[in-house]
């Protein structure tokens, strides 16, 4: 005695993380008229004989010919419904999907027209949902008897890193842009990015990006051009310039800038009461000489610099 065929076909989701689950049949075959009962945010596929035969959306479907016009598009189904007919049956999940990780696991490479090639790593979220069950069977999910979000999720991982370096490529943003606007390039990336999803019959509903890790070295320029564009007194940049530089105690650097700044403000002090038709007021002078006087206590010069410039000064009042 054979087994007993299938007359009723549904399925509920078995875990909410669960993209894809074979509806388990114990090998029997499907009896004329079965009903079918697809949910809402389910799709169910039918494979026969290994070839893709129908889709069914959410609804309630009677398997017969004659009077499901769908089903005159089957193919490979020599005699439809007429006699009973063996059948793998999938149900897939269409609802979204949301907040899933994504990040760059390598730094990628990204031109810049100030920078060069810059490497940055980058991080977010987005959300996707199926929407083209066939392609989606067919490219990715293949004959699994059950495929789960978080597998897709990590296998897209790795899909996003060098997708989102092409998109980076395509959109020329530059670095500076990349870190300062995240919220720009998030408008610009998702449009970008969705081609290479819609190949997988997947929707990105939604893609952001959350931070982007740019090199040290580029985080100093970055900003360093920050702080040019907050500057408004050119002067006072010029001596936080020169207290940055005279930090660096045992550097190179800061030797150098503590001579070249030492003889440009003693230059400048001088050539100052030189330009001056009239002579200088004494409070200008006595301005001057405090200035030589701490350029002195902070042995920035010698003390025989110290005694000659003072003697140049001395003579403007």
């Amino acid at each position: 005695m054979g087994l007993p065929f299938i007359e009723i076909i549904e399925s509920v989701t078995p875990d909410p993380n669960a993209l894809m689950w074979k509806f388990a049949d114990a090998d029997k075959e499907i009896k004329d008229g079965a009903v079918l009962t697809v949910r809402e945010s389910q799709h169910a596929l039918f494979l026969n004989e290994g070839q893709l035969a129908d889709v069914f959306p959410a609804g309630r479907h009677t398997l017969k010919t004659e009077n499901i016009p769908i089903l005159t598009r089957l193919r490979g189904w020599k005699y439809g419904f007429e006699s009973p007919i063996k059948a793998d049956i999938y149900f897939f999940n269409t609802h979204q999907f949301v907040n899933l990780k994504w990040g760059t696991p390598a730094p990628v490479l990204m031109k810049d027209a100030t920078f060069g090639q810059v490497r940055v790593r980058a991080f977010g979220t987005y959300n996707i949902r199926i929407t083209d069950v066939s392609k989606f069977f067919k490219e990715y999910a293949g004959t699994w008897p059950r495929l789960s979000i978080t597998e897709l999720e990590l296998q897209l991982r790795d899909f996003i890193a060098p997708k989102f370096a092409e998109v980076l490529a395509l959109a020329q943003i530059s670095v500076v842009d990349a870190a300062g606007n995240i919220s720009g390039l998030n408008e610009k990336t998702q449009p970008l990015l969705q081609p290479y999803f819609t190949d997988f019959g997947l929707e990105i509903t939604r893609f952001t990006i959350t931070s982007i890790t740019l090199p040290e070295e580029v985080l100093k320029q970055y900003d360093k051009v920050t702080g040019m564009n907050m500057v408004t007194d050119m002067n006072k940049f010029s001596q936080y310039s020169i207290a940055n530089a005279m930090d660096k105690e045992h550097s190179n650097l800061g030797d150098g800038a503590r001579q070249a700044v030492t003889m440009g403000l003693i230059t400048n002090m001088v050539t100052q009461g030189a330009m001056q038709p009239k002579p200088a007021p004494a409070a200008d002078i006595t301005e001057r000489l405090k200035q030589l006087k701490a350029l002195f206590d902070a042995q920035l010069i010698t003390e025989q610099e110290y005694a000659a410039k003072k003697e140049e000064l001395l003579k403007l009042l």
